[in-house]
This record gives C-alpha cells, sequence and structure tokens, in this order.
C-alpha cells in the first residue's frame, strides 16, 4: 500500500545504481537543426551544482538525539543500522565494511568478538537541520527531536554541539534548536517560496542514512499538496531524493536560499521513489520566528467547524459561476466566529481580503492573521453575500469542547414517518431512542431509524442513529417540519435539499436528491 512516511523513519529499499560515465554527444549533434520550431533554454540551469554547494554545506548539519534505552544500545547515537544489500551482492561486503568501521570494538565488527555492555543511552533518531542564525539558531522537523532527552547538533566538520529545545510545532513539524558555538557559525537564508515554480532546480542537502552531507538535485514537481498530514498542509513536492535522515534539512533553490523544509515522502516501499515533501519557507518561517522568540507559536482562531462546498451543495445554496469558499457546519458557542454572528450554513467567501477558494485554505488563512485583530470577512447566506467583521481570538493548545446546550423538553409529533423519495424513516428525539441510539442529553433534531438500502440517505452515508439538526438552513424538531421543508422545496422544482446531519463524528451538511415522492395506497 502507498503511504506517506517521515523521512527519518525509512528503511533502506534499493541498491545505489553503478556510477556510468555521461556519454559525450555525437560531434556531429550541434549540426543538425532542432526538432521544435521553438527551442527554450532552460532558465537557470548550472553546468555544475558545485560552487553553490560548496557555499551551502557548512550551514546544514546533522541532528542525533538520544533517550533512555528501551532496547538494544549502541555507543555511536550517529551510527545508522547497515542497509540489507542482497546475499552475494557487490555491495554486501561494501556496506558491512563501511558500517564496522564505525563502530566501537564489540559492536559489530567481524574481526573483534562480540562482549557484553552496560545498558547505555541509545540513538532514537537522525535527522538534519540547518542554521540560519550565526549566534546558534538550528531549524530542523519536530519528529525528528519528539521525545528526546538529549539532542546534539553535529557540524560538517564533526564538531558535537549539545543543543538545547527552544519550542516545537507539531501542527506544522517545525522544532527551533539552540547551539553555543564558540564563534559564529556559518548559515543561510530564507528563500521566497511562493515565487518557486514547477519546474525549477532545487537541492536537497542531508543526512540519509547517517551518511551526512548528502547534496541530491531535483525540480519542484508540484505546488500546494495536501497529504492530510495536518490541518496546514501546504507541501511542496520534488524529486529530489529525499530518504531516511532527510527530514529537517533544507531545500535550496539556485540562489541558494531555503524554499522548503524536507518531511516526508510517499513511497510504497519505504524508500525514495522520487516523490517528496517540503514544508514551504514562507509557512516555516513565520513559525519558527515565533519559536525562537518566545518557545511557542500564536495562531488566529476562528471557532467554527468546516467543510467542503461540492456542486450538490453550491447548487442547493444558490452559489453560481464555480463559487465554492468554505461551508461552516458548526459555529462553536462562545467562539469569534459565533460571536460576529457567523453561523451554521454560512459559505465563507473571503476572509481578511483573502480569497477562499476551496475549504483547505481558510485554515492556513486564519492561522496566519494576528490574533486579535478586526478582520473583514465575507460570507454566502440567504442567496446573497454579506460581510461581517471578526476579532480573532488565540488558537489553544488543544480543542475544547463546545458547551453543552440547556437541556430542551423533548418535541412531540415523535413517531415514526417515512420521508418520501429520500429512503429514511424519521422520528423525534425520545428517551427510548436516545438510549438506543446513544444519543448526547442535549442533543436536539429529529432521528433517522431507519434508510433503505440504494436511496438517496444511503447514497451519502446516512445511517440509523444520525440526527437531522437543519433542512434547507431552517431547525427541524419534528418529522413533520422535514416534511413540509421537503415538499414547499419540490413544489419550487428545486432538484436537492441541504441537510444538516449529525453523527458521532460530528456534523456535517449532505446534499439529498429529491426523488418524486412514492405514491401509496389510500387509506
Amino acid at each position: 500500500m502507498r503511504r506517506v512516511v517521515p523521512a527519518f523513519i525509512l528503511a533502506f529499499a534499493a541498491l545505489p545504481a553503478l556510477a556510468q560515465p555521461r556519454p559525450e554527444p555525437p560531434a556531429t549533434a550541434a549540426a543538425q537543426p532542432p526538432t521544435p520550431d521553438v527551442v527554450v533554454t532552460p532558465r537557470g540551469a548550472p553546468e555544475s551544482f558545485a560552487p553553490l554547494v560548496r557555499s551551502l554545506l557548512p550551514a546544514v548539519v546533522n541532528i542525533s538525539t538520544t533517550q533512555n534505552p528501551q532496547g538494544r544500545s549502541t555507543t555511536r547515537p550517529d551510527a545508522p543500522e547497515p542497509p540489507q544489500a542482497p546475499p552475494g551482492s557487490p555491495f554486501e561486503e561494501f556496506f558491512r565494511d563501511f558500517f564496522n568501521r564505525n563502530r566501537p570494538p564489540g559492536q559489530g565488527g567481524d574481526a573483534q568478538p562480540q562482549r557484553p555492555q552496560q545498558p547505555q543511552r541509545r540513538a532514537q533518531s537522525l535527522g538534519s537541520g540547518f542554521i540560519v542564525d550565526a549566534s546558534g539558531i538550528v531549524i530542523t522537523n519536530n519528529h525528528v527531536i519528539d521525545g528526546a532527552d538529549e539532542i546534539n547538533v553535529i557540524l560538517q566538520d564533526n564538531t558535537s554541539l549539545r543543543a538545547e529545545l527552544v519550542g516545537t510545532d507539531p501542527r506544522t513539524d517545525i522544532a527551533v534548536l539552540r547551539v553555543r558555538p564558540p564563534q559564529p557559525l556559518p548559515s543561510v537564508s530564507w528563500g521566497n517560496s511562493d515565487t518557486a515554480e514547477v519546474g525549477d532546480w532545487v537541492l536537497a542537502i542531508g543526512n540519509p542514512f547517517g551518511l551526512g552531507g548528502t547534496v541530491t538535485a531535483g525540480i519542484v514537481s508540484a505546488r500546494g499538496r495536501d497529504i492530510r498530514q495536518g490541518p496546514f498542509d501546504d507541501f511542496i513536492q520534488t524529486d529530489a531524493a529525499i530518504n531516511r535522515g532527510n527530514s529537517g534539512g533544507p531545500l535550496f533553490n539556485l540562489r541558494g536560499e531555503v524554499v522548503g523544509i524536507n518531511t516526508a515522502i510517499y513511497s510504497p516501499t519505504g524508500g525514495s521513489i522520487g516523490i517528496g515533501f517540503s514544508i514551504p519557507s514562507n509557512l516555516a518561517q513565520g513559525i519558527a520566528r515565533q519559536l525562537a522568540a518566545d518557545g511557542r507559536v500564536r495562531r488566529g482562531w476562528l471557532g467554527v467547524n468546516i467543510q467542503q462546498v461540492t456542486d450538490e451543495i453550491a447548487e442547493s445554496l444558490g452559489l453560481r459561476n464555480g463559487t465554492r469558499g468554505a461551508l461552516i457546519a458548526r459555529a462553536q458557542e462562545g467562539a469569534p466566529a459565533a460571536a460576529a454572528g457567523i453561523r451554521s450554513g454560512d459559505v465563507i467567501l473571503r476572509f481578511n481580503n483573502q480569497e477562499v477558494r476551496e475549504m483547505r485554505n481558510l485554515p492556513r488563512i486564519v492561522a496566519d492573521t494576528n490574533v486579535g485583530a478586526q478582520v473583514p470577512v465575507v460570507v454566502w447566506r440567504d442567496g446573497k453575500e454579506e460581510t461581517v467583521t471578526v476579532t480573532l481570538g488565540e488558537l489553544p493548545a488543544e480543542q475544547q469542547q463546545a458547551a453543552a446546550t440547556p437541556q430542551q423538553q423533548t418535541p412531540r409529533g415523535d413517531r415514526t414517518v417515512e420521508l418520501s423519495g429520500l429512503g429514511m424513516r424519521v422520528a423525534g428525539v425520545t428517551p427510548e431512542l436516545r438510549e438506543r441510539f446513544r444519543l448526547r442529553p442535549e442533543q436536539r433534531g429529529v432521528v433517522v431509524v431507519e434508510v433503505s438500502p440504494n436511496s438517496a440517505g444511503a447514497e451519502r452515508e446516512i445511517r440509523a442513529g444520525d440526527v437531522i439538526v437543519e433542512v434547507q438552513q431552517e431547525r427541524v424538531t419534528t418529522p413533520q417540519e422535514i416534511q413540509e421543508r421537503v415538499e414547499r422545496l419540490r413544489r419550487q422544482n428545486r432538484a436537492t435539499a441541504l441537510f444538516l446531519v449529525e453523527s458521532q463524528q460530528g456534523q456535517r451538511f449532505v446534499p439529498l436528491r429529491l426523488a418524486a415522492p412514492r405514491q401509496g395506497n389510500p387509506g
């Protein structure tokens, strides 16, 4: 199964190809006319990366972490396990000799006897990092140092410096370290990742498999990748090789600026297949600056649950011309959005004068906005645009559960009713149904008690025990209210009805096709 994994946990997957001499072009090649009518010379394609690499290598470091032993031990925290080459291959002896030379006596060398070792601190992870301030500020991934008791930064000349953890941000997988060097260190500068175009050359430098100072080259393969690693995913995809130990290392443009932090790869085997992901510098730089200054990150907070605007939902809400945005499934009670009048069913089209093209854009835009700022928010409501002003709060370290609403009287009209054309039977909330479907005490609406196979409800994965809270953005408390709203929409020749449905996983808007009602027998 293909998977996205952090670069630091990958296993050796394939042997390196034997180096082959680059063939010289035929002597007559220059005399041949180009086949295309227009020949485009690659912008900035260098003859060699060597001059640039020489200037960058001193600022790229290896990260070694240790923690209390929970298994095997080794006296070298920076010594990785040897890759497993196929038996009898020309690389088997090479790798064994290379790794044994880097182990102390008794730790795996063929010519030296094994002897018992006292329990010691062991290597927890190997990774990469880079220096952004000559005084000793180092950037890496959070997952490289997570859980470490001791962190060491190893410079290009093999000098090892004990590092202090300044701060981490698990949401973006960024960590800031500080070392105390006897003299200023070489450093690199941040670049503008927004200017990196698909097809631009990039260099990755890091510590794959413990082989520090390794340089790989590739291009920007794609921008804005969402690999479902967190709410702020906006990765740069590159085909520059990223392997185990590259995590936290820099991705450079040809000006020698850091445009990304190498973090994860997509791989069916655990080895690099040319699909790597880097945190863009324009996201990482602001996070790193806050961590270096305060040890923590403050993000803007709106306090809403959102979902994607599908074609059916757009039709139900009257959105036209491909307009999308972020649909508010729930405005959390007491949060900034609710205080400003934003409510369930609104679609946020623009936030702080930035267009919200799709749902996943909104969390990043909000998080990048200053806490306490008063910002204009354009929402789609009741078929037209409205603007509200929101004063942003600070995103809590851990999202708090919404407070329970006051207990209300169970609505009448709770007999089971079939919603014709939708394939569902529903009923008002009763103590029996509350116990049967384990509904919360404060839960209100109309309970789905049965869903017919191949019906509109089943197609949208509505299940028995789900609670219908709204129909077409109007709250419902009885089955009869649902019937009335559905029939009204049919009379208006509407193709879909927008239901707000609450399940154990939370609230979501569900567009249901309005099939013609089934004709029943009289009486």
